[in-house]
């Protein structure tokens, strides 16, 4: 058996390099857009898994930014142009803020110095708030992000981790 918990790209890999060994994954995407099962309730193939929905998830938790934000004159969301479903995390943000009719800003960002940069473009507009997209890079970033909100003071809104108990 392959294990690839909360690895998106260990589980493409996975998938493409065998069909006969078992993979279990926890992906934060739609495991049948990225091909790794062909339904929910009958994966089929040699994979399955669990879904943790943050990607399509995102478009709540931006109308939960709103709310915590009200006096916020525009919206900036962080993804990392590195993984396989900001496409989708894009396409969601940006139908979202249309419906919502809230101006939003995407900044990328794969790196820490990226993310660092990304801090320095939304600093020069005053009064963003923002929303930082579902991603392992970001997680294991958090302490440089969370130092960032803190020393510019811009409201924010991450994803939970998600996590497993007894």
């Amino acid at each position: 058996m392959i294990a690839t918990p909360g690895s998106t790209p260990a589980s493409l890999a996975a998938k493409a390099a065998t069909t006969t060994i078992p993979i279990v994954f926890a992906v934060g995407s739609d495991p049948i857009a990225m091909g790794l099962v062909a339904s929910l309730n009958r994966p089929g193939g040699n994979a399955t898994g669990v879904n943790f929905q943050s990607v399509e998830l995102v478009a709540k938790r931006l109308g939960m930014l709103r709310e915590l934000a009200p006096g916020a004159n525009h919206f900036v969301a962080l993804v990392n142009p590195n993984t396989v479903f900001t496409d989708a995390v894009v396409k969601d943000l940006q139908a979202s803020a249309s419906a919502l009719g809230l101006p939003i800003e995407i900044l990328r960002a794969g790196t820490g110095r990226e993310i660092d940069a990304a801090f320095a473009n939304l600093v020069q507009n005053p009064g963003g708030a923002l929303l930082v997209g579902p991603d392992a890079l970001f997680t294991n970033r958090r302490a440089q992000i969370v130092t960032l909100v803190a020393r510019h003071a811009v409201p924010a809104r991450r994803p939970q981790p998600n996590r497993l108990s007894n």
